[in-house]
This record gives structure tokens, C-alpha cells and sequence, in this order.
């Protein structure tokens, strides 16, 4: 029996937070990892170490909370547009903690802040699609508000991540939704607040992920049927019944008449 069910605000905002505490904990236990090694190291190679520990874990959890922030907070007001350059900024900051060399070509221009957190959330799913590293390339082409992205993932063993193809549509199909897949299902919230299209193929070894602005259905006016005229039914007029009697009686009286004179 198929479980179909819907995520409901309150659900969906708790996994987000949980995904987002997810992504930076490993960082900050770094750091709090190394902080303990100051504390309890005597020897200056270890204390080289801390510190070098400390510094990238602090960059990584730093550029994991901006990237957050952007893909998905509130990133301004409602309706607020977003240049593509800081996206690219967050996002280039987040890969250079993960196994994958990522490249990202598109125009400097201010684009609607649901796309931009989509072109960020799907980063994420691109990253799920080499989850051994390889590499990367992000190209968005077309206009601001009808961009045309396209992920190009390379990398041993590249698949498309798990559930994508019911997550995204976002009908949840007996999927175990945790803080991993909340976030495919939350891309296609995105997709479809912006009128956009997400899809993934394999092409030989790589994964396309691409996400294409849906030109909606023309709407088919119907012509309005003109309502015939309703037709007139005329009573046949009835017909004039002569009595022959009555020009008799006339001229009975017109001779009486006559007589008595």
C-alpha cells in the first residue's frame, strides 16, 4: 500500500533546522577539538597542529552558515532580488570543503531570491550526485527571470541521489524523510514557487541535473456559443364563419318593411 503524505510548516521548518546543525557540527567539534589540545598539549607541534585545526574548521563552519543563510533563509524581503555573484560566493566557499572541484560560469546580474536558493539547493544535490568527488560545473544561461542551469556532476560511481525523483515533484512516497531528504523535497518547493522545472538524467558516467523555466499551458479560449433567437409561434387566426342565415333575416326585414308602407 502506497503512504502518501504531505510535510506539514511546522515539520518542514524543524528538518531544515535540523539539516542546517547537521552540516556545521562536524566543523565546530573540530574546533572545540582543538581547543582541547591547547588546553591539555605541552609539545609545540601539537599546538601547531590545534591551530591549523582550529582555522579550517572555523573557515568551514563559517562558509556552511553563509551558504546556509542564503539558500535557505529568508534572504530578504519577499519578492527581493539577489545578485548571482553573491551565490556564486557561498557557493564556492561550501565546495571547497568537499571532495568535488566545482566551476561555476553565469553572468553577474540580480535574479529573483527563490531561483537563487534553488541554484543553491541544487549545489547540494550535485554534490549528493559524486558522493566520491570529481567535479562540478554549474552553468546558468538566459535571462534573470528565466534562467536555464544546468549541473554537469563527473565522478566514480555518479548517480542521481536517492528518492530525487519523488522528492522533487514533492509527494512524499514512502520515503523516510530525515534531514537529508528534506532538502530535495524543499528544492522542489523552490522549483515550483518560481514556475521552474528540476530534472536528472544519466548521460554515460555523468549526471545532468538541470532546472529550466516551465512556460505555462497556453489557456484555450472557448467561444461563447451565440443563443439562437427563440422562435415565434404565431396562432393560426380563426377562420371567419359566415351565417348564411344572416343576410335571410336581412331581407325579411327589409320586405316586411316594404309591405307595411
Amino acid at each position: 500500500m502506497t503512504n502518501e503524505i504531505e510535510l506539514e510548516a511546522l515539520d518542514l521548518a524543524a528538518l531544515l533546522c535540523s539539516r542546517v546543525c547537521h552540516d556545521i557540527i562536524s566543523p565546530v567539534g573540530a574546533i572545540n577539538n582543538g581547543l582541547e589540545v591547547l588546553d591539555e598539549e605541552t609539545s609545540e607541534e601539537m599546538k601547531a597542529f590545534a591551530f591549523d585545526l582550529i582555522r579550517k574548521s572555523a573557515r568551514q563552519a563559517s562558509a556552511k552558515l553563509q551558504f546556509a543563510r542564503l539558500a535557505f533563509g529568508a534572504a530578504g524581503s519577499a519578492g527581493a532580488e539577489i545578485d548571482i555573484g553573491d551565490a556564486e560566493k557561498v557557493a564556492r566557499g561550501y565546495m571547497d570543503g568537499e571532495k568535488a572541484e566545482f566551476s561555476w560560469t553565469a553572468p553577474r546580474v540580480l535574479m529573483p531570491k527563490n531561483q537563487v536558493k534553488l541554484i543553491l539547493n541544487l549545489v547540494l544535490m550535485a554534490t549528493a550526485a559524486v558522493p566520491r568527488g570529481g567535479s562540478i560545473k554549474v552553468t546558468i544561461e538566459g535571462e534573470p527571470t528565466k534562467p536555464d542551469v544546468t549541473f554537469h556532476c563527473t565522478g566514480p560511481s555518479a548517480r542521481i541521489p536517492a528518492a530525487f525523483a519523488t522528492l522533487i515533484p514533492g509527494t512524499i512516497v514512502d520515503v523516510n524523510i530525515d534531514a537529508h531528504a528534506v532538502q530535495p523535497y524543499y528544492a522542489g518547493l523552490l522549483a515550483r514557487s518560481c514556475g521552474m522545472k528540476v530534472a536528472a538524467v544519466l548521460e554515460g558516467a555523468d549526471v545532468i541535473i538541470t532546472a529550466r523555466y516551465a512556460e505555462p499551458a497556453p489557456v484555450v479560449e472557448e467561444t461563447p456559443v451565440e443563443a439562437s433567437a427563440p422562435e415565434t409561434m404565431l396562432a393560426d387566426a380563426p377562420d371567419t364563419v359566415v351565417d348564411a342565415a344572416e343576410p335571410v333575416a336581412v331581407a325579411a326585414v327589409a320586405d316586411e318593411t316594404t309591405s307595411q308602407a
